[in-house]
């Protein structure tokens, strides 16, 4: 267990970052999980058995202060730091036309700004085990819809992932972006239900995650895009 591969994921406590947690400990990982909600992340360490090897730390992935402390938890407890998983995003399902600009401020720090404040605060140790960072990115970051604010902070998770694989790869660190269509997560919670048609579940997309983290050393994954089949965008 003490050689196991460590995975810190912001945005564990449900949805895609729990599944992919779960995933990796029943895999023999070690895992950090971060969330701003302290209790969510209590109750998913209950419901698994509180595991030696996951790691909860609460704190708000928008925060260079809270995400760097993270990093340093998670190498002090484990001793070394081989993936990054920038989950943590939400949408405030609204529109340029008729959207609160009240909302939109914490929607870009969260989704754009946290990611870059994840690999700021980890590089050091992914440049030391020759790790990986994962992007949660979104179908919505390839295809644009009318006054889609959420779709553009997407648009820059999908330049983020490519600008930072140019930075890293001479250090050996993978880049990987997955984005994935309709997914049946607390993310529709904002629209009242999920929507119709076929979604994926927060499995389906953690397994191509949990595989891309997996690669064999020296290859590098870098787009992975996931739709539901019946999703025609």
């Amino acid at each position: 267990m003490t050689d196991s591969p460590v995975t810190l994921i912001t945005g564990g406590g449900s949805g895609i970052g729990a599944a992919a947690a779960r995933q990796l400990l029943d895999q023999g990982h070690r895992v950090t999980i971060t969330g701003r909600n302290g209790d969510r992340l209590r109750r998913f360490a209950e419901e698994l058995g509180k595991p030696a090897g996951l790691l909860t730390v609460a704190g708000d992935a928008a925060d260079y202060d809270t995400v760097q402390a993270a990093v340093d938890a998670t190498v002090k407890e484990f001793g070394q730091l081989d993936t990054v998983v920038a989950n943590a995003g939400f949408a405030t399902h609204d529109t340029l036309a008729d959207g609160d600009p009240a909302g939109w401020r914490e929607m870009v720090l969260t989704n754009v700004l946290g990611p870059a404040l994840l690999i700021r605060a980890a590089l050091p140790a992914l440049k030391e085990t020759r790790g990986r960072i994962v992007l949660v990115g979104s179908v919505a970051g390839f295809v644009h819809t009318p006054g889609n604010i959420y779709g553009a902070t997407k648009w820059a998770v999908t330049g983020l992932a490519e600008n930072t694989r140019r930075m890293v790869t001479a250090d050996g660190v993978g880049v990987t972006l997955i984005a994935p269509g309709r997914v049946e997560t607390p993310f529709w919670e904002g629209m009242g239900g999920l929507p119709e048609g076929n979604l994926l579940t927060a499995d389906q997309v953690a397994d191509s995650l949990v595989w891309a983290i997996r690669q064999p050393s020296g290859v590098d994954v870098n787009n992975v895009i996931i739709r539901p089949i019946g999703q025609p965008v």
